[in-house]
Order: C-alpha cells, then structure tokens, then sequence
C-alpha cells in the first residue's frame, strides 16, 4: 500500500512536526495504516529537545512530492540472464503478445541490455544468409533441441561451433563441403553418420533416428547429439540455442531509475524512439519495465497537509500529489485541489489542539508519551498560553494531555523555552527558524521566528543578523523581511526588519525606529499580530 505522507510546512516548528506525528497515529490507530509522518526541515532545537525528551525519533525528511517511477505501475516482465538460450525468450514473446521487449541482465543482475521479439527475429532470419553458430554452450544446445549427448561419459564438450549442415540423401557426396568444425543434421542415415565421423566434424544431430541406439557410448572428438525434433526444427532451433547476449544491441540502453522524477523521464522518452525502457532499483539491478503509456496517467503521491494551506510553506512538487485532507488554524490560502478533500480549519493557538479534538471526538487516548509531546506542542505554539492566537480550548485540551502523560505543564514550558536558546546558534540558522514567506497585496516577505529567553544576546549580533538578512532579502525578492525574537519573560518581541521603516512605524503603531529593530510589547504571535498589521496597513 502507498504510504500517505502527513506533514507540516518549511521550516517546521514543534506544532507542525507533532501534529503531523499525531494525525498519523491517529488514522493508523483507527485502521488506516498507510499514514506516515514526514518533515519538511532540518527540526530546531526546541523540537528535536521534545523529541528526546518523550522518546521518538524525527519524523523522515521528505524533499518532494513529485512524481516519480516508483509511484507509477510499472510492468514486471521476466528477466532473462543473458547466458539463457533465446528459445526462452523466444517463447516468452510467444506467450505474451503484448510484451515487446525483455531486460537483460548479467550474472550479478545488472543490466546487461534490452531484447525486443525483433532482435530475435532479426537474428533467426540471418542465419539463412549465414547458417553458421559460434562458441555456443553444449547446455544452451541441447536445452533447445531437448536432446541428449550419446557419446562415452569420459568425452567432454563445452561449446559447439561451425556451418550448419542439412545432410539430405544423395547419390554424390552426401558432406560435400563439410569442415572438421561443421554442424552436421540427419536423420536415418547411417552412410551420412560414418562420413561425418571420418571427417571429424564438431557435432552430429541425430533427428528421430534410432542410430542413437547404434553410436551409444562411442567414444570420438566429435560431439554426437540425439534430438526427438525432425531436421527443420533442429536447425532453427539450434539457431536459436544461442545466448539472448548475443542478440542484444550493441547500442547504450536508455534506463531509468526508481527515484527518477516523472517530468526529466518525459523529456529523456520524447528524445528517444524506444517503445520500452528498464527500470532500475538503488543497486542498478532491473526492477521492471516501462513504456510510454505509462506516462499519460501517473499515479499521484497522497499527502495530507498540517498547519499550513500555502504553496509557498509547503513541499516542492505539491503540484503534482493528491492532498486528501487539510488541517491548520491559519488562514486560508492558496492551496488548491482538483477534488473534494476533508478539511478542518479552527480559530485555535495550535493545530495540535485540533488533532488532540479529533482522539477525543472518535473515543480515542493517545498513548502516554505522545500525551506529553502533544501537551508540549500546544505550549510552544501557545507561548506558554499567552499568544493572543490561544484559546481556552489549547488551555483545556493541554491540561488534559498533561494528565493523560502525567507531567506539569510550568515545568515544561520552561524546559522547552530553555532548550531553544539562540544565543550560539550560526547566523544562518538563526534566520531559518521557523521562517515562512507570506505574499500580501503584491508584497512579497519572510518572517522568521526565535521564541526564547535571551533576546538580549541575540541583539548583540544585530549587524552580523542585518548582513545576512539583506543577502537573504537580495536572493530572494523579498519587499521586507523581519525576524522576530519573542522574549517569553518580557511577554513581548524585539522585531528585527529590513525594509521602510515607515510601513514598521505606521503598522505598529510606534514612534521612533532606529538601528532596524523596535520592541513590540505584548506582540508574540506571528498569524494574529504582525501579519495582520501589515496586510490592514497595505490593504
């Protein structure tokens, strides 16, 4: 079954990890065991504290959710060695009408190349013009003419080479032409059996002939072959008794891999004029086959998406996947789907008290430590409770979280806000934390935020903050891009920015700004208070 991947935006803060990590364990819970939680981003040090703290690991990193060869349905022909005779291959295509071509592979199981039913056509028809086999395997021989050699057991033969020889009767010479290392066919003709002995060709074929009773045991150099097959099947399929190897093109196979994304398959297959390419795993050993209609129709990874609803926090390649549900408790965006898909959408402080509404909804109790971590993530999107985004529902479904896993919710709310001290983080990571791009009547713009008790420390390094923020907004074409340093202690946020310092001033109603950062009493919420300040401000 294809999993369903749960997870939530860029950049991903506590809440977007948990309850992604709970709304999987929710449906798996209930049966639906497809679902499995993902992330977006490397986790910050708040998150990856909680994640020890309560036992888990992190949740996989996803990268995209385009499409690639492993979410398509892809064909699984036999696959041939290339030492097996091509009357195997042979009478697979036979089999199978609709199959056009088999991948070879080498003993290690790597591909060796692709046979199409032409190439084995091709090569039957050419021994009309050159009836002649070389370095052929006595097992491939005598597989083909489901034959058996009747010489002495002491006598040893490997392979068998030469011009193939149809040994009709005749008043003349009946081996006119025949060679030490020719291929003689026959059938009750014993005249034509001591002639081709005395000549000392490289292997008799005895078709429906009871002188294999007769030349039993004999001991001789030539190599002597009884086959129930009349002499016209014998010949074509000693032909065909050769290793599919040979009959492989000489030309570089086109293959694909499973992790090959769909969009650079379309354009390799559009340049190309094969009809089937292999597909190959990790290893480089064949998985199966593709064709060009397996491109018209993809199937399409399923994801479901937690605590955002915009393209730009979102993985790359949504494009291309299924959403089969939306949860969050921000605003609507720009998230759009070709289908009805659940949604659930609530004015809360955290989508993990969304997820925690649905256990309780469907009769269900998280597990004790998964209470804990979820208990956690409401504190942290919550801000201790005093975010303006907080609800007396976050209070209420904490507090029973905290019961479910046993723990004191002051005593982790300041074990979270210590874990995730700024102070020596690189300059880099300090702007990536929990940063998510907003585009607001026509204006673009970053916002990052650091929750922590040391935002003094961090103002420290305003210049170095100011340098890589202005290289950041370069890159990226932001109109303004801030940081915001919310200092739970002080219930409020030191807002670094780069942009009009008027549009700072008028947004937030402030006087002076000076050195691009101003402190924002009782502002620590991102969605409820800076967002729309500044989308009232540009209307």
């Amino acid at each position: 079954m294809d999993p369903i991947y749960v997870f939530g935006h860029r950049n991903p803060d506590t809440d977007s990890v948990v309850s992604a990590m709970a709304y999987a364990a929710l449906q798996n819970a209930l049966g639906n065991n497809a679902y499995q939680a993902a992330c977006l981003g490397r986790l910050n040090d708040e998150t990856a504290f909680l994640m020890e703290r309560f036992g888990f690991e992190a949740p996989p990193y996803l990268p995209t959710v385009r499409t690639q060869v492993k979410d398509i349905e892809f064909d699984h022909p036999p696959t041939l060695s290339s030492a097996v005779a091509m009357s195997r291959a042979w009478e697979i295509f036979r089999e199978n009408s609709s199959l056009y071509a088999l991948p070879v592979t080498t003993d290690g199981g790597r591909l060796y190349g692709m046979l199409s039913s032409t190439n084995v056509a091709q090569r039957d028809m050419e021994s009309i013009h050159h009836p002649v086999i070389r370095d052929i395997p006595v097992c491939n021989v005598l597989s083909a003419l489901e034959g058996r050699i009747i010489n002495d057991d002491d006598d040893v033969f490997d392979v068998i080479s030469g011009e193939v020889i149809i040994a009709l009767p005749t008043s003349g010479d009946c081996l006119l032409g025949a060679k030490e290392d020719s291929v003689v066919i026959c059938g009750q003709q014993e005249d034509v059996v001591e002639r081709a002995l005395e000549l000392g060709v490289g292997c008799i074929i005895l078709c429906q002939s009871d002188l294999a009773e007769k030349y039993r045991g004999l001991s001789s150099r030539t190599c002597i072959i009884a086959t129930p097959w009349d002499a016209y099947r014998a010949a074509r399929m000693l032909y065909q008794s050769a290793p599919v190897g040979r009959a492989v093109p000489a030309e570089t196979t086109v293959a694909f891999h499973l992790d090959d994304y769909l969009d650079d398959v379309r354009e390799v297959v559009l340049q190309s004029r094969y009809r089937t390419y292999p597909v190959l795993d990790e290893c480089g050993r064949v998985a199966g086959t593709l064709g060009r209609y397996h491109l018209i129709r993809p199937r399409r990874k399923r994801v479901v998406l937690m605590d955002h609803n915009e393209i730009s926090q979102s993985v790359p390649g949504l494009e291309q996947a299924e959403i089969v549900a939306i949860i969050d408790h921000h605003r609507l965006a720009d998230v759009q789907t070709g289908n009805p898909v659940f949604m659930r959408n609530e004015p809360v402080g955290s989508t993990t008290t969304i997820v925690a509404a649905m256990y309780q909804e469907l009769g269900l109790l998280p597990p004790e430590k998964l209470a804990g971590l979820m208990a956690a993530a409401i504190l942290s999107d919550t801000v201790l409770f005093k975010s303006p985004t907080c609800t007396p529902k976050d209070k209420r479904i904490a507090q029973r979280l905290a019961r479910i896993a046993g723990i004191d919710l002051d005593t982790l709310g300041r074990e979270l806000f210590s874990a995730a001290s700024a102070a020596g983080k690189p300059i880099d990571e300090l702007l990536a934390t929990d940063f998510k791009e907003f585009h607001i009547a026509g204006h673009q713009l970053g916002i990052g935020q650091i929750t922590c008790l040391d935002t003094e420390s961090v103002l420290e390094r305003l210049p170095q903050l100011l340098e890589a923020m202005a290289a950041m907004k370069e890159k990226r074409g932001y109109d303004m891009q801030l940081l915001m340093l919310t200092d739970v202690l002080r219930e409020g946020t030191e807002l670094i920015f780069l942009g009009d310092a008027d549009v700072i001033r008028m947004a937030f109603n402030v006087g002076e700004v000076r050195n691009n950062h101003v402190f924002l009493p009782q502002v620590v919420s991102r969605k409820k208070q800076i967002v729309p300040a500044l989308a009232l401000l540009w209307g």
